[in-house]
Protein backbone atom coordinates (compact mmCIF):
# COMPACT_ATOMS: atom_id res chain seq x y z
CA UNK A 1 0.00 0.00 0.00
CA UNK A 2 2.72 2.57 0.59
CA UNK A 3 3.85 2.23 -3.14
CA UNK A 4 0.86 3.71 -4.34
CA UNK A 5 0.96 6.58 -2.12
CA UNK A 6 4.58 6.60 -3.25
CA UNK A 7 3.61 6.60 -6.92
CA UNK A 8 1.04 9.63 -6.68
CA UNK A 9 2.49 12.85 -8.48
CA UNK A 10 1.44 16.53 -6.88
CA UNK A 11 1.35 18.60 -9.64
CA UNK A 12 1.09 21.81 -8.21
CA UNK A 13 -0.21 23.18 -4.81
CA UNK A 14 -3.65 23.82 -6.13
CA UNK A 15 -6.59 21.71 -4.08
CA UNK A 16 -8.22 20.97 -7.19
CA UNK A 17 -5.51 20.06 -9.08
CA UNK A 18 -4.34 17.87 -5.61
CA UNK A 19 -7.88 16.45 -6.05
CA UNK A 20 -7.77 15.17 -9.24
CA UNK A 21 -4.32 13.73 -8.50
CA UNK A 22 -6.06 11.52 -6.33
CA UNK A 23 -9.41 11.07 -7.70
CA UNK A 24 -9.34 12.47 -11.08
CA UNK A 25 -9.12 9.51 -13.09
CA UNK A 26 -12.16 7.94 -14.13
CA UNK A 27 -12.02 4.96 -13.01
CA UNK A 28 -11.82 5.94 -9.26
CA UNK A 29 -14.41 8.08 -9.39
CA UNK A 30 -16.71 5.14 -11.07
CA UNK A 31 -15.56 2.65 -8.16
CA UNK A 32 -16.65 5.67 -5.58
CA UNK A 33 -20.38 6.06 -7.69
CA UNK A 34 -20.89 1.92 -7.78
CA UNK A 35 -20.24 2.47 -3.36
CA UNK A 36 -22.23 5.30 -3.12
CA UNK A 37 -25.01 3.72 -4.89
CA UNK A 38 -24.60 0.25 -4.06
CA UNK A 39 -22.99 0.19 -0.99
CA UNK A 40 -20.43 -3.12 0.54
CA UNK A 41 -19.49 -4.68 -2.89
CA UNK A 42 -17.36 -7.25 -3.99
CA UNK A 43 -14.49 -7.03 -6.87
CA UNK A 44 -16.82 -9.28 -9.12
CA UNK A 45 -19.70 -7.20 -8.58
CA UNK A 46 -17.33 -4.06 -8.97
CA UNK A 47 -16.21 -5.39 -12.26
CA UNK A 48 -19.82 -5.44 -14.09
CA UNK A 49 -19.69 -1.67 -13.63
CA UNK A 50 -21.13 -0.73 -17.19
CA UNK A 51 -18.45 0.40 -18.33
CA UNK A 52 -16.17 -2.06 -18.70
CA UNK A 53 -12.82 -1.58 -16.53
CA UNK A 54 -10.15 -4.07 -16.71
CA UNK A 55 -9.22 -6.24 -14.14
CA UNK A 56 -5.66 -4.90 -13.70
CA UNK A 57 -6.98 -1.35 -13.54
CA UNK A 58 -9.86 -2.06 -11.31
CA UNK A 59 -7.09 -3.74 -8.70
CA UNK A 60 -4.74 -0.74 -8.84
CA UNK A 61 -7.63 2.03 -8.38
CA UNK A 62 -8.59 -0.33 -5.78
CA UNK A 63 -5.36 -0.45 -3.97
CA UNK A 64 -5.06 3.12 -3.93
CA UNK A 65 -8.10 4.47 -2.98
CA UNK A 66 -7.77 1.81 0.28
CA UNK A 67 -4.28 3.18 0.54
CA UNK A 68 -5.73 7.26 0.38
CA UNK A 69 -8.35 5.65 3.29
CA UNK A 70 -10.98 6.03 0.77
CA UNK A 71 -12.19 2.72 0.87
CA UNK A 72 -11.36 0.18 2.99
CA UNK A 73 -11.34 -3.90 2.12
CA UNK A 74 -14.49 -6.08 4.15
CA UNK A 75 -13.90 -9.76 4.47
CA UNK A 76 -16.04 -11.49 6.38
CA UNK A 77 -14.88 -14.88 6.52
CA UNK A 78 -11.38 -14.36 5.78
CA UNK A 79 -11.20 -16.04 2.31
CA UNK A 80 -9.69 -13.58 0.05
CA UNK A 81 -12.10 -14.87 -3.12
CA UNK A 82 -14.67 -12.81 -0.36
CA UNK A 83 -12.90 -9.41 -0.19
CA UNK A 84 -15.37 -6.63 -0.56
CA UNK A 85 -15.03 -2.97 -0.07
CA UNK A 86 -17.19 0.44 1.16
CA UNK A 87 -16.72 3.44 1.65
CA UNK A 88 -14.98 4.82 4.68
CA UNK A 89 -16.31 8.26 6.12
CA UNK A 90 -13.99 10.13 3.88
CA UNK A 91 -15.13 8.38 0.97
CA UNK A 92 -18.46 8.85 1.69
CA UNK A 93 -17.66 12.57 1.95
CA UNK A 94 -17.37 12.31 -1.91
CA UNK A 95 -20.95 11.89 -2.71
CA UNK A 96 -21.85 15.86 -3.45
CA UNK A 97 -18.85 16.14 -5.43
CA UNK A 98 -20.70 13.10 -7.74
CA UNK A 99 -23.99 14.55 -7.03
CA UNK A 100 -23.04 17.77 -8.35
CA UNK A 101 -20.78 16.16 -11.42
CA UNK A 102 -23.51 14.64 -12.41
CA UNK A 103 -25.86 17.80 -12.08
CA UNK A 104 -23.98 19.56 -14.23
CA UNK A 105 -23.81 16.93 -16.84
CA UNK A 106 -27.23 16.78 -16.87
CA UNK A 107 -27.33 20.47 -17.58
CA UNK A 108 -24.85 20.46 -19.91
CA UNK A 109 -24.40 17.18 -21.83
CA UNK A 110 -27.39 16.39 -22.14
CA UNK A 111 -28.39 17.71 -26.03
CA UNK A 112 -24.62 16.04 -26.53
CA UNK A 113 -25.69 12.86 -25.19
CA UNK A 114 -29.62 11.98 -24.96
CA UNK A 115 -29.41 9.06 -23.57
CA UNK A 116 -27.51 9.96 -20.70
CA UNK A 117 -30.21 8.63 -17.54
CA UNK A 118 -30.97 10.85 -14.48
CA UNK A 119 -29.49 9.79 -11.37
CA UNK A 120 -29.94 12.41 -9.11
Amino acid sequence: MAEDLESLHWRSECPISSGLDVIGDKWSLLVVRDLISHGTRTYSELLESPEGVATNVLAARLRLLASLGIIERVNPDGAARNNAYRLTKAGKSLRPVLESLARWSQNHLKELHPEMVDII
